[in-house]
């Protein structure tokens, strides 16, 4: 099994091409959460996640022959950019597979860090059934997203980062795909301090390791559905289960919708973006999804960045309509001069501002002397969408709201 002097050995390796990022204290997180919050910026890492510091060490204990030949790999997307990158820093060639729907802000990226990249399958573990056919046809060594020691003892280097940069750490709360990640910074964090606690967080949509644990041995779900693409694997490991079970304390997950809202508040307080799976972490803090006490000394890591821009898009909206901030309603209007300007009066009165209005006079669903009419709103929260509703309501105005 991963052991302490694995990760040591791995901090050399990986010096030269990952970052050491930084570890804040969070003043708006402590104050929200009553605990002492330290985020660890991964999403600051070369290639915006923690995958180069695993890749690296992968491909520094390749042989010759193997450098000859080549690595192929699969990946949702951070994965296959720390290889691509650690890969042409070593000089060896690289063939990534990724799904057809990986964010194009990923592939793209991948590509400009020197791989080849195949597009094959729905997720991750088509494309990696496509990734190993090429390591058989081409002779190719397979660089596993999570599944292999030198990688997990690449990812613990990050556990040596916060014990360093931390050492009054209570708690240090780390995403979960595969189980690579988490893996080696238990590895780290319990070699070092038993005391730690490490707790781990899968989205809800892909929460294969829960029903793993359950029942002692890998599950793997029929499918993954969930806005953290980064961590949206059908199972985690064989050798990170078993390092999970020894040296993780707990397993929670968190919902989209909490994600979301850990993405927004990122990005409104502490501006910082990260990607789904980089927020995870946080939304299990922020939504109180583990016990701790008043004051405990906790590190979220934030494991990635890497979040594409129609995704981040979506999601600000999503965040921004669960906090009260957005409101897109649908009503049905009399086709008169006036009528349009009674309604914006009492949305006026109530000081919700219009992002957008939208008349259809041909709906079958509504009178032929009428207009039905949808309206998008910047609201100030759950109560000012309450006040506004009620009112229209007292106004005559039968709503549906949309989102």
């Amino acid at each position: 099994m991963l052991e302490l002097a694995d990760v040591l050995d791995a901090r050399d390796r990986v010096s030269e091409t990952s970052r050491h990022t930084p570890l804040t204290h969070s003043y708006t997180y402590s104050e929200m959460t009553g605990a002492d919050v330290h985020l660890k910026l991964e999403n600051f890492q070369r290639t915006g996640a923690f995958k180069i510091r695993g890749a690296t060490n992968r491909i520094a204990t390749l042989s010759p022959a193997e450098c000859e030949a080549g690595v192929v790999t699969a990946s949702a997307g951070n994965h296959a950019q720390g290889v691509a990158l650690a890969a042409t820093r070593a000089g060896v060639d690289a063939t990534i597979v990724m799904p057809e729907n990986a964010p194009i802000a990923k592939v793209k990226a991948t590509r400009n860090y020197g791989a080849k990249v195949v597009l094959h399958g729905i997720d991750y573990a088509e494309a990696a059934e496509r990734a190993h056919e090429i390591e058989d046809e081409k002779g190719r060594t397979y660089v596993h997203a999570f599944d292999d020691e030198a990688v997990m003892a690449g990812q613990g280097t990050i556990g040596l980062e916060i014990l360093e940069d931390c050492p009054e750490v209570d708690t240090v709360v780390v995403p979960i795909g595969g189980g690579g990640l988490i893996a080696g910074i238990a590895t780290a964090i319990k070699g070092t301090n038993p005391d730690v606690r490490v707790v781990g967080v899968q989205a809800a949509g892909a929460s294969s390791l829960t029903r793993s644990l359950e029942k002692g041995e890998v599950v793997s779900i029929d499918g993954v559905d969930t806005i953290a693409d980064g961590i949206a694997t059908r199972s985690v490991g064989k050798q990170t289960f078993q390092v999970i079970k020894e040296r993780v304390d707990e397993v929670v997950t968190v919902t989209d919708e909490q994600i979301a809202m850990a993405i927004v508040h990122l990005l409104e307080r502490s501006k910082t973006v990260v990607e789904g799976a980089g927020a995870v972490s946080l939304a299990a803090v922020v939504f109180e999804e583990f016990d701790y006490d008043e004051g405990e000394v906790i590190v979220p890591a934030l494991c990635g960045g890497n979040i594409d821009l129609n995704m981040l898009s979506t999601v600000i909206v999503r965040g921004l309509v669960e906090t009260g901030r957005y409101l897109k309603i649908r009503t049905v209007l009399e086709d008169r001069p006036g009528a349009l300007e009674d309604l914006l009066a009492v949305i006026s009165g109530y000081r919700a501002n219009i992002y957008a209005i939208q008349h259809d006079r041909t709906s079958r669903d509504i009178g032929m002397s009428d207009t039905e009419v949808e309206i998008d709103l910047e609201t100030r929260g759950h109560d000012h969408v309450a006040e506004l509703l009620e009112a229209m309501e007292a106004n005559g105005y039968e709503v549906d709201v949309l989102v």
